[in-house]
């Protein structure tokens, strides 16, 4: 009896468990390897768009998560004074692109797909490093915890200071500052009811959104030196920065202690890298192109990757000569221009939501107004050509499900 082909994740965030969960679904053997003490994730929370959501679906969770869909009513793109630029609806987004939008806690998400993996799978602490990327007729090797490991394939899931891209591609120059910092909230603020939506000013950005729990998320962006940090706290830099914007962000801010606002430097992969895989080895997420997240997109294209990786689209096999479903070249094909054309998007969007200039900014502002007079918000626009993607081999998938 042939043994099942053997994969190792390195990187247990939102990519590496969704690939987890698809190999394992598709028979796999998979050990997930992740450098940290435990699977709680960096960050506040994630928006799924449907193209991460009939991803999901391949793996059975979509219709669960889109279940804790929380945008109801209008929202849109507003000025710092409170004026609506743009406005928009659950409705019409799920009508132009088939299917809702989903903001939820990460760590919602990360604990549904590790519930997808039997126990074991996942060993946290663990420290790993490609000892040899393989090739197609000896297995990949991985040094992890003092042990050498053999697979089949491995997916280099290890975000966007990936140590497995700098062994795969070493000559490539990695991430890169995009020129703006980040903070992010996730907290309840009581009596706060409001429209979710994104302010627009110069070289900031703001965006206020209700969770179905109960709790807001929120995030903000300024143009700042790379590694600048707030000279007392940064809810304090926070009041400096939007205290005076419209209602409700100086609530959202005074509902928020000290050490609920997290900060983040943005970098992103300014170069594209000429390949995701090399030999048995691939990469996924943002070890393979960190982007802005000025789309929102950087989570959902590491979905796409995950379950692209895993269908069933094969002409790789495991040492022992099995089939296997890891066609790394037809992986590549698929993933490289779909993603750099959307970071290349993401990049464009910083440089009109993040402009300091005011003339620049006043016709900005002008533009957005008039377009979405004309027709869909800017906000959906935005989205054409992303969220209405779906998995290329989808119906594969439900046939070999349906066996």
């Amino acid at each position: 009896m042939a043994q099942p082909a053997r994969a190792i994740v390195i990187g247990g965030g939102i990519g590496g468990l969704t690939a987890a969960a698809a190999l394992h679904r598709r028979g796999w053997e998979v050990t997930v390897l992740e450098r940290a003490r435990s699977l709680e994730p960096v960050g506040a929370a994630i928006s799924l768009a449907p193209n991460a959501l009939r991803a999901l679906d391949a793996i059975g969770i979509g219709d669960e998560i889109r279940d804790l869909a929380n945008w109801q009513g209008d929202g849109g793109l507003r000025t710092p004074g409170g004026r609506w630029l743009s406005r928009s609806s659950a409705e019409a987004a799920a009508a132009r692109f088939g299917g809702p939008l989903v903001l939820l806690p990460r760590t919602t998400l990360v604990a549904r797909l590790a519930a997808l993996l039997p126990p074991g799978t996942v060993r946290t602490a663990t420290t790993a490093t490609l000892a040899d990327p393989g090739d197609a007729t000896r297995p990949a090797r991985v040094s992890a915890g003092g042990e050498e490991l053999e697979a089949d394939l491995v997916v280099g899931a290890d975000g966007i200071n990936s140590r497995v891209r700098s062994a795969l591609f070493p000559a490539h120059p990695g991430p890169v500052y995009a020129g703006f910092t980040t903070w992010r909230v996730l907290i309840p603020v009581p009596g706060a009811e409001f429209a979710s939506h994104e302010t627009w000013g110069r070289g900031r950005i703001w965006g206020t959104h209700p969770l179905k729990d109960g709790r807001v998320y929120a995030y903000a962006a300024a143009m700042t030196p790379a590694g600048e940090r707030a000279p007392d706290d940064e809810k304090a830099e926070l009041v400096r920065r939007f205290g005076d914007w419209h209602d409700p962000i100086p609530a959202v801010i005074a509902a928020a202690r000290p050490e609920d606002v997290l900060r983040h430097d943005v970098h992103h992969i300014a170069r594209p890298l000429p390949a995701y895989h090399r030999g048995r080895t691939c990469l996924l997420g943002d070890a393979a192109h960190a982007m802005p997240p000025t789309l929102g997109q950087g989570g959902n294209q590491a979905i796409e990757d995950a379950i692209v990786l895993a269908l069933p689209h094969s002409r790789l096999r495991s040492s022992e000569g099995t089939p296997i479903s890891a066609d790394l070249a037809a992986y590549t094909a698929a993933r490289l221009p779909r993603t750099t054309e959307i970071a290349r998007r993401a990049v464009q969007v910083a440089r009109l939501n993040m402009a300091r200039s005011r003339a620049v900014v006043a016709v900005r502002d002008t533009a957005i107004a008039a377009l979405s007079k004309a027709g869909p918000a800017l906000f959906l626009r935005s989205f054409d050509g992303i969220a209405d993607w779906r998995p290329p081999y989808a119906s594969e998938q439900a046939h070999a499900d349906r066996r």
